[in-house]
């Protein structure tokens, strides 16, 4: 069996969770490369309703080893609430089924504290963080200022690390934004009640990696966010602050050597953004609010009312090359059934010119969208699971989004549930 990643195209909230929860029936093991808990996956099968934030969406099947990789921001205290919330439903998590990379770097208190000190100060012109610590922890992990959560196991070596690395952090608390510097008790406590808890499942995840792969185990790689949140590809400076594509999966999983042979790329039927920046196809008024409602557009993690608009061909086109995708997943095709119109964005114009090219970041700003209308088909194909029975106006609208992002459509969703899916 080939391995797979699955990846967002768009601004991320595609619907991720419910393609790796329906596709792990296939793979021996899941692995989430990147990001950490300031997104969430929302999947609903045979044992009820989970928004996963840190989880790896593939813990609902029996016999699939989970695996947090070393390219994850790890928050060992939502970690450790999340786990309990999901055992609370039935589902049960062991060192057998969800292993940790002593490589990752733990996500700390302090983290935390000043992405909201930093989104504060910034006011009108902040970037939209869901204050979860993201941007701090990966800045730190970038200087090298970050605590691996292998260290749990060297107790004294780990204390006085802690106690460097407050000494440090403290310095940007106090004297820039003028806040209550942490303690080391806090720390230690912090260390006690939740690092302490899910240290039975830190292990080298890479040489688990490295012998799944030598006796032959398919491996699927879960991102978090889309291609238009990269760090690197995408709207900078809104975006988040790790690599969201596939290339990366083999970095942030800790098995370099892994080939991908599948990249599956999730497309909402219509486009959605949570957090600030350019939204060029974005709808306002009450026909945004009318589409935000029937597909429940609603931050997973955040609860914030997400920015809707049709599908955006530029941008999803763009994804589609920055994910190297060989197969799309296009999912809530069922919400836009209440339209007898539906609109799509198929070009983009910049300085009155019209074009099929992702500018440059900045361009963003003053583009606007070139939108065409399809005709709706205005019934419920939520209990269609074969494409030919789709009505002719969603098979067009299908195939039109296939030839003009120039990558082939294999799955398309039409409700939450996991067979709600017509496989093409």
């Amino acid at each position: 069996m080939s391995n797979c990643a699955i990846v967002g195209i768009n601004w991320g909230d595609e619907g991720k969770g419910r393609m790796v929860d329906l596709l792990t029936k296939n793979y021996d093991i899941v692995v989430r490369f990147q990001g950490g808990g300031n997104a969430g996956h929302t999947v609903i099968n045979e044992k009820g309703k989970f928004a996963l934030h840190l989880l790896p969406s593939g813990i609902f099947r029996d016999g699939v080893v989970n695996i947090l990789g070393n390219g994850v921001a790890l928050d060992p205290e939502n970690l450790w609430k999340e786990i309990n919330e999901v055992e609370s439903q039935g589902i049960k998590l062991t060192p057998e089924n969800l292993k940790i990379s002593d490589r990752a770097s733990l996500l700390l208190p302090w983290h935390r504290m000043l992405d909201e000190l930093e989104e504060n100060r910034l006011a009108d012109k902040k970037y939209g963080s869901t204050k979860q610590g993201i941007a701090p922890f990966y800045s730190d992990k970038y200087q090298k200022k970050t605590i691996l959560a292998g260290e749990l196991f060297y107790p004294e070596e780990l204390k006085s690390h802690l106690e460097d690395l407050l000494e440090w952090k403290n310095l940007t608390i106090k004297g820039v934004y003028g806040a209550d510097p942490v303690t080391i008790s806090d720390i230690y406590k912090w260390v006690d009640d939740y690092c302490s808890k899910i240290r039975p499942f830190i292990c080298d995840t890479g040489l688990f990696l490295k012998e799944a792969s030598k006796n032959g185990k398919s491996i699927l790689f879960e991102a978090q966010l889309g291609s238009l949140r990269d760090l690197d590809y995408g709207i900078y400076p809104y975006t988040t602050s790790s690599n969201t594509t596939a290339a990366y999966a083999p970095i942030g999983s800790g098995f370099p050597q892994a080939k991908i042979e599948d990249v599956v790329g999730v497309v909402k039927a219509y486009s959605t953004c949570v957090g600030e920046g350019p939204f060029v196809c974005e709808m306002f008024g009450d026909e945004a609010e009318e589409l935000r409602k029937a597909g429940f557009e609603y931050g997973a993690k955040t609860g914030r009312p997400r920015r809707v608009g049709p599908i955006d061909i530029v941008a999803t086109r763009y994804g589609v090359e920055v994910q190297a995708a060989t197969c799309i997943a296009l999912t809530k095709l069922d919400v836009l059934s209440y339209m007898k119109e539906i609109p799509v964005c198929t070009k983009y114009i910049v300085d009155g010119k019209e074009t099929d090219h992702f500018p440059f970041p900045m361009a963003l700003n003053a583009a606007k969208p070139h939108i065409e209308y399809f005709k709706g088909w205005n019934c419920d194909i939520s209990g269609i699971r074969r494409f030919e029975d789709l009505p002719e106006e969603a098979k067009e609208y299908i195939l039109f989004i296939e030839k003009e992002i120039g990558c082939p459509i294999k799955y398309v969703s039409v409700g939450a549930e996991r067979d709600s899916i017509i496989i093409r």
